[in-house]
């Protein structure tokens, strides 16, 4: 019991870029134009934030490509994005977290994600013998990583060559931590904000949040603009 009461709380990772017109969620341009594409990355990230701000931390930190912003709520510190792609970018994400606590790794797409679930997942008795956490995307892809005793060099061996952006991405992962002998729990499935349909679905999910209200109002834009 001492040794559960003990356990540090988690490092909160989140990698982003910065909501600047034409240089985020270009997939959904057309309908939207790239001033309301990063409209609603801008919701979707202060979401994401403004959520991961009341789960119990260590230490939260925005991995960013850009310049933080008026979004950038309290008690986060920011730190840059090193160069590469994507993979790398990820993995490099997590030499940001201490060693001797868990870290969690979530993007800026997923504005609906529960909280209350990752919070729980994350406890000192849930997380007992939990080496990994992986949250599937509706896509392919996945929204979240979690190590529980995280390094830089495992998490160069979990996702340096992963392809991105496929419908493999996320079998890739899961596969390459089960190879290194990681117990693995699975967070819920969700959909990313990619397309224009995704949007409204993850509206449609969390209906009172930021993203929810941009995406009425840059929907109603693009119905009056027909």
């Amino acid at each position: 019991m001492r040794t559960v009461l003990a356990a540090p709380p988690p490092t909160l990772l989140v990698i982003a870029k910065a909501p600047v017109p034409g240089r985020v969620k270009t997939r959904l341009t057309p309908p939207c134009t790239p001033e309301q594409a990063a409209r609603l990355a801008e919701a979707a990230l202060a979401d994401t934030l403004a959520a991961l701000s009341r789960m119990p931390a260590g230490r939260r930190l925005l991995v960013l490509d850009g310049e933080p912003g008026p979004w950038l709520p309290p008690g986060w510190d920011v730190v840059p994005q090193v160069g590469g792609g994507l993979d790398a970018r990820l993995a490099a994400a997590f030499a940001h977290a201490p060693q001797g606590a868990p870290a969690l790794l979530v993007g800026m797409d997923t504005p609906q994600l529960d909280v209350a679930g990752l919070a729980e997942a994350f406890s000192p008795a849930v997380r007992a013998g939990v080496d990994a956490w992986y949250g599937p995307a509706a896509d392919g892809g996945f929204w979240a990583l979690g190590l529980a005793r995280p390094t830089p060099e495992l998490a160069r061996r979990l996702l340096d060559g992963v392809p991105m952006s496929t419908e493999s991405t996320g079998a890739e992962v899961l596969d390459r931590l089960g190879a290194a002998g990681l117990t693995v729990r699975q967070l819920p499935q969700l959909t990313d904000v990619d397309t224009a349909e995704d949007a409204a679905d993850v509206a449609r999910l969390a209906p009172s949040g930021g993203f929810a209200a941009a995406w009425r109002e840059v929907s109603g834009l693009i119905r009056a603009a027909r």
